[in-house]
């Protein structure tokens, strides 16, 4: 018998009635009559070429062939419900859509998730990573991380924290001192919108009071994670947001060797303001302030 030619309908008169021994208890809970249960029923043993009932006066028994069937049909619709009822449940939690750039999701919000499950364990999470920016007006996301000056006309926006950027080098380079900096090749990432207030190397030299130059070469990315995973990797001296690093820095895979540091940009929390945001959406910006300033 092919799984596409299975008497569904038929199979589930037969468990009803052989859990309930009766047609009739079987047909209240269907909603069909006794008659549509017991021509099911009929239909499904002359398919099987087996009674799979013993008809009695007001309940039915079932036969040898009926309790071989039984219990796998009954197991099945079990399985069946639970597996239902647990994907309504999941339904039914709270969800929360964060918009953030690739850099800040993967190395910023990432490595907090488990102090989010152990914080909000009742709301579940999704991270939608782009260097684009959102639009918060659609439903579809509840919270955006932006990063810069602003304004950001349409948004309820607060600051959470800004960010500051230094020169940071794989520990095994050896890099000590600025004059380390021409023994590496320095990484550079390009930003979305070219401003001359952005933490780039040009303007590090500047604060620095130093001559910019890379006699050992050059690095280029188009994104900042990129740039952080080479000087990871030790492939140069990259200057970088020293929040996004922060975990590379405790752990001793980048090290900060000097200064000086330069101000960054501002992230903000930014919401809609033409709805107002759910409780769990609340509950999400509480956390985000408590892990900005921790």
């Amino acid at each position: 018998m092919h799984r596409r030619s299975l008497p569904l309908s038929a199979l589930r008169a037969f468990e009803a009635a052989a859990r309930l021994g009766s047609f009739k208890a079987a047909a209240e809970e269907l909603a069909v009559t006794p008659t549509a249960v017991s021509h099911q029923i009929r239909g499904l043993e002359q398919q099987l070429g087996a009674p799979l009932f013993t008809r009695q006066v007001r309940r039915v028994v079932l036969t040898e062939p009926g309790m071989q069937l039984y219990p796998v049909l009954r197991d099945g619709f079990d399985a069946f419900q639970a597996a239902l009822e647990r994907l309504a449940q999941a339904r039914q939690r709270p969800q929360v859509v964060i918009s953030a750039t690739n850099a800040f999701t993967a190395r910023w919000l990432l490595p907090r998730m488990s102090d989010f499950r152990a914080q909000l364990p009742g709301i579940d999470l999704q991270l939608q990573a782009s260097d684009e920016p959102a639009d918060l007006r659609s439903s579809a996301v509840d919270i955006a991380i932006r990063y810069g000056r602003g304004p950001y006309p349409g948004l309820s926006v607060e600051a959470l924290f800004t960010d500051h950027f230094a020169p940071v080098a794989n520990p095994r380079l050896g890099v000590r001192s600025a004059e380390d900096l021409t023994r590496w090749p320095l990484i550079y990432f390009a930003w979305r919108r070219p401003r001359p207030e952005n933490p780039t190397w040009e303007r590090w030299f500047a604060e620095a009071g130093l001559r910019e130059q890379a006699p050992a070469g050059a690095l280029r990315f188009s994104d900042e994670g990129h740039a952080i995973q080479a000087a990871i990797a030790g492939q140069g001296i990259a200057l970088v947001s020293q929040a996004l690093v922060a975990e590379e820095l405790a752990c001793g895979n980048l090290h900060q060797p000097f200064g000086p540091g330069i101000a960054g940009h501002t992230y903000h929390l930014a919401v809609s303001d033409e709805r107002a945001p759910s409780p769990s959406t609340r509950a999400v910006m509480a956390w985000l302030r408590s892990q900005a300033t921790s």
